[in-house]
Order: C-alpha cells, then structure tokens, then sequence
C-alpha cells in the first residue's frame, strides 16, 4: 500500500460579504487530493481535503514543502503498525520534519488540508464514516449519532438592511437551524443593537443568537459592547479581540457574564495552552472554536483534547469553527459539543451533504466511507478536476 499521487489546486470562494475585520473579495482556497493503490471497483482510492475558510490558498508551500516530504517518504514508513493502512500520525510526522517551533499562521493551515485528505482516504480504506472510526479508535467505541450545528451568517453586505437580515435568518430556520449567528463590529455600537434585535424577533430569544466580533475591539470597546450585550441573554460573544491578546480576554471574562467563544484563529496546542492558561475563560460557561483544518489537522486536535482533558475542560465546551465536514465527523466521533455551518456561504465548501437534513439544529454525518464528501456535488465538481 502506497501513496501514488499528491495534487493541489487553488480555487476562489470570493464574495461580497465582510466581517468586521476583512471583505472575502478576493478569497481563495487550496484543495489536495492523495490518491493510493488501493482499488476499490476498479478505480483508486483518493482522500480530498482542503483548508478552511479565512485562509487563503496553500499552494506555496504545499508544492514546496509538505507534498514533497510526503512523496519522498519510504511507503511503509507511512503505514500503521498492522501495516494495512496509512498512518495520518507518521505522516504528519514527515511533513513536519525540519521544521523549527512557531510559526503557526500558514504553516498550519497547509498541513491541516493534507491532514484531511488523508483522513478521508484512510476512513475510506477502512470502509468506515471517519466519526466512526473515530469513535472506535478514541471514544472505546462510542460516537454521537447526530451532532448539533448552528447558522453562521448575518455577514455585512453592500446595501443590507436589518429586514434583509431578518430574511436571512429566516431562511435558516426554514431549514431547521435553532441557532444562528451574526456578525458585529463592523458598524456602529447603535447599528449593530439593531441588527441584534430585528436578528432577536426571528429566532424569539437571546438563546438563540450569538454575536461575533472577529477579534475587532481594543479592551475598551470589547467591555463597552459587553455591557450593551448583557440584556439579550445571548447564547455567545465570539472573538472579541485579536486572538492573541489573552489579557484582554481575561478581563471580559472578568466582567461579564455573557459565554465568550474564542480560539478559531489559534493554529496550534500550544496557542491553545496558552488560551487556557492566561485567556481567563470558564470550563462551565465558555466555548473553545479551535478548527482542525487550520491548526495543523486532526492528529495536533487530537494533542490539543488531551491538554484540554489536563486542564479540566469537557470536549463538549468545543465547537470548532469552519462549518466543513470535516469538523461534523470529527464532532461526532470525539464527542464534541457541536460544530459550526455555513448553509449559504464559503460555497461549495460551507454545508454538508446535499440531502442530509437538519433536524431541531442537528445533522447525522454522511452514512458513507470516509467525509463524505462525495454526497455534496458543487463541492465533488471541484474535487474531481484535481485528478
């Protein structure tokens, strides 16, 4: 059993959608594919992946670096100890080798989208829904059966006002979300609590919002909306400030009693050490977003759930970011708290499969080997011109 192809393409996934921080109009993305000589009716398996979504394309130092390293690897050295499939731990070792601590913010997100792949293609191998293999090798068996998801939208568009945005939401709900989310701080603090309560009348309470501010505010302006945020009883106030800036989380975690949620932008478990340690945040009330396909893929998630573990944190405070199948599986195999969606943006990328519905804001994972990326076919349509 051997690797016998790695590719990579860019893509664009640009809109005219912004958060606070950046607009999308020039967003691309990086998708692999790593095929192997492994045949199954006839044709080779092939594992895809690619990187999340608030990250450019790869293609640098995939080409460069990661690709090559794995190509040059000796076959077996890849392999499992049975020797029956491919080993994503071994190989993320060999991509990784001669690489110096740090550096977290490219480096990561390129490893996470061939860590994907080969997940994809070693679930796959095995004839199995990644959750479940999951669930067998990490959870003695045990996996959840359908996973919670929330809407994440509510972007600013050019000319979108609040009844748009009620539209939106609306839209959401008719397909069976419980839970949405909007962005904040790219207006005015009056702007943005109109948005909120016309976003309030649709889905009935504040349990049923959150709010994210894409590490927009100083201090200052992050404990002002705090307190302006206090009467909604929101489900979260998301990534108030650069991420890094775990000083500044601390103090708001200090001063409000709103659940924070943070960490999408963390690539590493270090970063994420460190979240725990100075970022102040509550094991009972907050939320942790780390995103496999940025942080270096599922083998360092997996580092970073067992340091999590250590510090007296349930994996069901994490609902990682990227609204990708990827994150689904990798919810409902390790038991997570949910996962995040993009029903109508990041297209083909954001969603799940085509005919999988969401049921009271949860899905089931794709019922077929591997992601399952092969149920979603705007997204299957890109993933096929790699080979």
């Amino acid at each position: 059993m051997r690797i016998t192809a790695i590719r990579d393409l860019v893509v664009p996934i640009k809109s005219s959608i912004r958060n606070a921080f950046i607009d999308f109009s020039q967003m691309t993305a990086s998708i692999v594919g790593v095929q192997s000589d492994v045949l199954r009716d006839g044709a080779p398996l092939i594992g895809y992946g690619f990187n999340s979504n608030g990250r450019y394309s790869q293609s640098g130092i995939l080409r460069d670096r990661f690709i090559p390293r794995l190509l040059k690897a000796e076959p077996d050295a890849l392999l499992n100890a049975a020797g029956d499939n491919l080993d994503p731990a071994r190989a993320w070792d060999f991509m990784m080798a001669n690489e110096k601590p740090g550096g977290h913010g490219e480096r990561s997100v390129a490893v996470g989208a061939l860590d994907m792949a080969l997940w994809d293609l070693v679930a796959k191998i095995e004839g199995l829904p990644l959750y479940q293999l999951l669930g067998q090798r990490y959870r003695s068996g045990e996996y959840d059966d359908d996973v919670f998801v929330y809407a994440a939208g509510g972007y600013y568009y050019p000319g979108k006002d609040t009844r748009a945005l009620q539209d939106e939401i609306k839209t959401y709900r008719d397909l069976g979300y419980i839970k949405v989310k909007i962005k904040i701080g790219g207006e005015s603090l009056d702007d943005d609590r109109r948005r909120i309560e016309a976003a309030l009348e649709v889905v009935g309470d504040g349990q049923g919002l959150a709010v994210d501010a894409n590490g927009r505010f100083d201090l200052k302006t992050a404990l002002t909306y705090a307190a302006a945020l206090a009467q909604y009883d929101l489900f979260w106030y998301e990534e108030a400030g650069d991420p890094l800036d775990y000083r500044l989380n601390a103090a708001l975690a200090t001063a409000t009693e709103v659940p924070l949620a943070t960490g999408e932008n963390l690539f590493s478990t270090i970063d994420a050490t460190n979240l725990i340690r100075y970022g102040g945040l509550r094991p009972d009330k907050d939320f942790l977003q780390f995103d496999p396909a940025l942080s270096y893929g599922l083998v360092e998630y997996l580092r970073t759930l067992d340091m999590l573990a250590e510090s007296g944190w349930s994996p069901r405070r994490c609902v990682p970011h990227g609204g990708h199948q990827f994150a689904l599986h990798i919810a409902a195999g390790l038991q997570l708290g949910g996962n995040e969606s993009y029903p109508h943006v990041f297209q083909p990328f954001g969603g799940f499969g085509d005919d999988i519905p969401i049921i009271d804001g949860r899905i089931q994972p794709p019922q077929v080997p591997g992601i399952g990326f092969e149920l979603k076919a705007d997204l299957m349509a890109e993933l096929c011109s790699l080979f």
